[in-house]
Formats: structure tokens, C-alpha cells, sequence
């Protein structure tokens, strides 16, 4: 069959999870409209924060702002559809908008994986050349690179989308998933997928493993900095100053690679499960990401702080 846009399906159904029984409908999307709500609320409590405070504006906050805007946005583009099958029995998606939610969800989860390595570049700048940090991480600098994330996420993401919406789609239009990407909807094309799936498969490979590489090397010699401190105390100082972005880090790459290594390695799961695994990797992080942002950074701790001082304040005056 020659490749082309002579595509018969008009629009796509979401299916969501396939064993999931009617009358857990309604608790199922009560439960999805709760992380939305959650996700929304805790990402714009640090965004306030960081724009009503000057101390926070500095590189790696600037990074933690990018991921707030991508938990956000990938939050927004998956949720109110999948919300909306269990809530509304509606889980019909147009053709292009199914299109424009998957260059999004892979677009948004390139661009995570970047500004995840950057910020492991900053800490590694931070302890490793201390005397060099305030040189090369400056703002202006940061701001540069995290533009780059942005671009570079794009360029992959885009060609795939355009690729995958010329192939022709004249049979199935069920969507086994919770949202629309670039594997559930290459499957239904009425031709053969290995052309278009191999080059996705290398491009997810290469971003995600790239930015896991500059990971694992930026940790492992920030690792044998900081165990040359002969201080204990100056060792877990340090040490500490890591642990949020390594917690973020965890929860995005691990069950990533967990999902894409047991699928090589003949480790098999029903699909509701591997759903399950999917959209808790997929929606959990963006709901508590600022919840280590506030809780185990001590200058947004210290920023909370002074506020809840204001409060009071102002309480007893208007007392």
C-alpha cells in the first residue's frame, strides 16, 4: 500500500485501561481530576514563589521553572481527555488534535530529560569547580542552554509527528492507552510501521539514555568530589544540596527504563498493568515535584518561611 494521507478514520477513542469495569468510572476519574487539581495547585505555588522572589531567581531554579511548565503542560494535554472518557463516556479525539497530543507528550517528556541533565550539569559545575560556578552557570548562560532543551526537543519530536500523520489509517481507531503516542497510534496505520517505529525507537533511545549518560557521569564525579571532603558534616552538606534533583531524577528515569528493559528482556505485563505503570511514572512526578521542591530545598523552605511570618503578621495587625 503506497504511504500517504488517504487516511479513512476521521477521529480516535481513547480506550484507557481495557479491564477497568463500568462502575469504576466515576472513582477513576475522581481520582485523575484529583493529581490534575494537585498537579496545578502545587506547580503554581512555586511559580508565584519563584516570581515573587528575587533569591530564587538563579540557575537551577530556572530549571526547576522549565519542569514546573512541563508537568504543567503535560499534565493539561493528557488528563481532561482521559478524564473526560470515564467522567463523560466521551473519549472520542479528533484526528489532528490525537496528532497534536502526541507530538506534545513526547515533545514536553524530551524536553524533561534534557533540563534534567542540565540541572545535574549545574550541580556538577557547583561541587566539582566551585571557584569556576559563578562564571559558567550564570544566568544568562542557564537561560541559553535551557532555550537549547526546548529547541532540540522539538526537532526529533516534530519530524515523527509529521511522519506518523501521513501514514494511512483506514481500520482500527481504538487507542489502547490513556492518551495518544506515537506507538498506539503507529500500530493502527494500514501499513508497514517498522519504517516509521525503528527511527522513533532510536530518537526515544537516544534522548533518554543521552541525558541518563550525562546523569550517571555528572553524579559519579560529584560522587568522588565529595567523598574527598574529610568532614563528615561538610560531606552530607553537600550531599544534601543534591537529594531533591536526585529524587526528581529517580522518578522520572527509573520506571522508564524498568518499562523499556523489561520489554527487551521478555518480562511481560497484562495491559492495564503496564498502563498503570505508565501513567504513575507519567502523572505522579509532576504532582510531587514541588512538593520536593518546597520540602527538601532549604532556600524555598526559608522563602516559605518568611512568608508565613507576613501572614501572621498581618493577621495580628488586622486583628
Amino acid at each position: 500500500m503506497v504511504v500517504g494521507n488517504i487516511s479513512f478514520v476521521k477521529d480516535f477513542v481513547i480506550v484507557g485501561f481495557p479491564g477497568l469495569q463500568p462502575h469504576y468510572y466515576g472513582l477513576v476519574s475522581a481520582l485523575l481530576f484529583f493529581v490534575y487539581v494537585c498537579t496545578v495547585a502545587g506547580n503554581a505555588v512555586f511559580f508565584v514563589l519563584f516570581v515573587m522572589t528575587k533569591s530564587l531567581q538563579k540557575p537551577v531554579y530556572y530549571c526547576i521553572i522549565n519542569l514546573v511548565v512541563c508537568d504543567v503542560l503535560f499534565s493539561t494535554t493528557t488528563l481532561p481527555k482521559i478524564i473526560s472518557r470515564y467522567w463523560f463516556q466521551d473519549g472520542t479525539i479528533s484526528f489532528l488534535g490525537c496528532f497534536v497530543q502526541m507530538f506534545f507528550v513526547h515533545y514536553l517528556g524530551s524536553v524533561v530529560s534534557f533540563v534534567l541533565a542540565l540541572m545535574a550539569i549545574d550541580r556538577y559545575v557547583a561541587i566539582c569547580y566551585p571557584l569556576q560556578y559563578h562564571r559558567l552557570m550564570t544566568n544568562r548562560n542557564v537561560l541559553n542552554l535551557i532555550l537549547g532543551c526546548w529547541i532540540l526537543g522539538s526537532a526529533c519530536t516534530l519530524m515523527l509527528a509529521i511522519r506518523a500523520y501521513h501514514l494511512p489509517y483506514c481500520a482500527e481507531n481504538t487507542i489502547i492507552h490513556c492518551y495518544c503516542d506515537h506507538v498506539s497510534i503507529t500500530t493502527l496505520a494500514c501499513t508497514d510501521r517498522s519504517l516509521y517505529s525503528v527511527p522513533a525507537l532510536i530518537s526515544a533511545l537516544a534522548v533518554l539514555l543521552g541525558s541518563l549518560a550525562v546523569i550517571v557521569y555528572s553524579y559519579c564525579s560529584i560522587f568522588v568530589a565529595v567523598m574527598r571532603i574529610s568532614s563528615t558534616r561538610g560531606r552530607m552538606k553537600t550531599f544534601s544540596t543534591c537529594s531533591p534533583q536526585l529524587i526528581i531524577i529517580a522518578l522520572f528515569f527509573l520506571p522508564r527504563c524498568f518499562i523499556y528493559l523489561s520489554g527487551n528482556i521478555g518480562i511481560k505485563f497484562n495491559t492495564d498493568l503496564r498502563l498503570v505503570i505508565i501513567m504513575m511514572y507519567s502523572l505522579l512526578p509532576p504532582m510531587i515535584n514541588p512538593l520536593i521542591y518546597c520540602l527538601r530545598t532549604d532556600e524555598v523552605k526559608k522563602v516559605l518561611r518568611q512568608f508565613k511570618k507576613r501572614k501572621i503578621s498581618i493577621s495580628l495587625l488586622l486583628l
